[in-house]
């Protein structure tokens, strides 16, 4: 069994709010990993797509004041939104009962699409909630050698697609989880979309991937206006199914690209939108290299300390970094992604690092050492990235007394 990493940080966030959201795209492991916790503690499991469950939540109020003392775990939270008005009066009366602002680790919320869950709860529990992010499985999770790297670049970090028997019953998985986010999932939650043209739209980002995204271009394409591709996206990216990735506009003189770029979250997901079915078809797909940079980009967010705000950088003279990582106010991480093992950086990068005043310079490549090249740039492994990441957020916790 896999040792999932988010587990700790889960913890952690229990012992300093009343309520923790876990939020991730379906079947990412959040379930899996609610339950390992629960094992060790007094607790409680309710899934709110169990009409059973959904029963016992008729006097909301009155059952979950009945569990108090233990930790009470909503699964697919976003199912009963009307819930956070009561979460918010039981959570306050046991502060009051407490005599103290300290009455931790009551309910563990887990959600599925961010867009509900994030609008609901910063209405009714501000101040009494904490938000975790959970990706799929990530390159230190799996192992960081070549081998279980590129089974995961392939099949992606879903646990039910890199763990299936072969690469064709991981995409047959793969398959199934796409019908059912467009056929059950967005209908669900009250988008009236036509499965056929979403998919369309999210098959066009994974050509895309992480390219300049001219909206016009996407609506004459699905035959719709501006304002209707601008809602599809908005849904891809609040299911956690897409990543807006905003540009770097801070204190720089030039001309900017200003329009944010998207990449499928998922490479199992990204491949199978394209039919790339086994690792030499993606060796030989011209998608290569920008599912290279999606996958970094996303092993990487999955590491990040907290706060830190990620964007990347060019300018309309062609100065480029593809990842900008703000750790702190000190701290600024540029990122070039290059998949060769021999890599070039482009004559534009040591200027790109300057104008955003980088402070840490790395091309993440598709090796497994660390060296220095030119201008104080490191490259490294992505691995050995994440575990440098890993540090940072140790470190910060350190330092804030966790």
């Amino acid at each position: 069994m896999i040792q999932r990493q988010p587990l700790q940080r889960l913890k952690q966030s229990l012992s300093r709010a009343p309520a923790v959201a876990l939020l991730g795209a379906r079947q990412v492991g959040k379930t899996t990993l609610a339950r390992s916790l629960v094992e060790s503690l007094d607790a409680t499991y309710l899934d709110l797509e169990s009409q059973e469950d959904l029963l016992k939540l008729s006097d909301a109020g009155a059952y979950l004041r009945a569990q108090s003392g233990k930790l009470v775990v909503l699964d697919e939270i976003q199912r009963a939104p009307e819930i956070f008005a009561v979460l918010r009066g039981v959570i306050d009366e046991g502060r009051r009962q407490s005599l103290t602002q300290q009455a931790n680790g009551q309910f563990l919320l887990l959600g599925s699409a961010s867009m509900q869950l994030l609008q609901q709860s910063s209405q009714s529990l501000a101040g009494r909630i904490g938000y975790l992010e959970m990706t799929g499985l990530n390159v230190l999770e799996v192992g960081g050698g070549q081998t279980p790297q590129q089974g995961l670049w392939l099949r992606g970090g879903f646990p039910g697609s890199y763990l299936a028997g072969s690469d064709d019953a991981a995409m047959d998985w793969l398959e199934n989880l796409i019908r059912s986010y467009l056929e059950r999932d967005v209908p669900l939650l009250g988008f009236r979309v036509p499965a056929a043209r979403l998919r369309r739209l999210w098959t066009m980002l994974a050509h895309l991937q992480g390219e300049p995204v001219n909206v016009s271009t996407l609506a004459a394409n699905l035959e719709v206006q501006r304002a209707a591709v601008n809602q599809y996206l908005d849904i891809l990216v609040q299911l956690l199914l897409v990543r807006r990735l905003p540009p770097w506009h801070a204190n720089v003189k030039k001309r900017l690209v200003k329009a944010p770029r998207y990449y499928v979250r998922d490479s199992g997901l990204q491949h199978r939108l394209l039919a790339i079915e086994t690792h030499d078809d993606l060796l030989s797909n011209p998608v290569l290299g920008k599912s290279w940079e999606g996958f970094v980009i996303e092993n990487i967010h999955s590491v990040l300390p907290q706060r830190t705000a990620s964007y990347f950088y060019r300018t309309a003279a062609g100065a480029e970094v593809d990842l900008v990582l703000k750790l702190s106010s000190t701290q600024v991480w540029a990122v070039e992604i290059k998949h060769g093992h021999t890599p070039t950086l482009s004559k534009h990068f040591d200027r790109a690092c300057s104008d955003i005043g980088a402070t840490h310079k790395y091309v993440v490549y598709g090796g497994d050492d660390e060296f220095t090249v030119g201008q104080n740039t490191t490259v490294i492994s992505l691995s050995k990235l994440m575990a440098k990441l890993q540090l940072e957020s140790y470190s910060a916790k350190s330092a804030g007394g966790a």
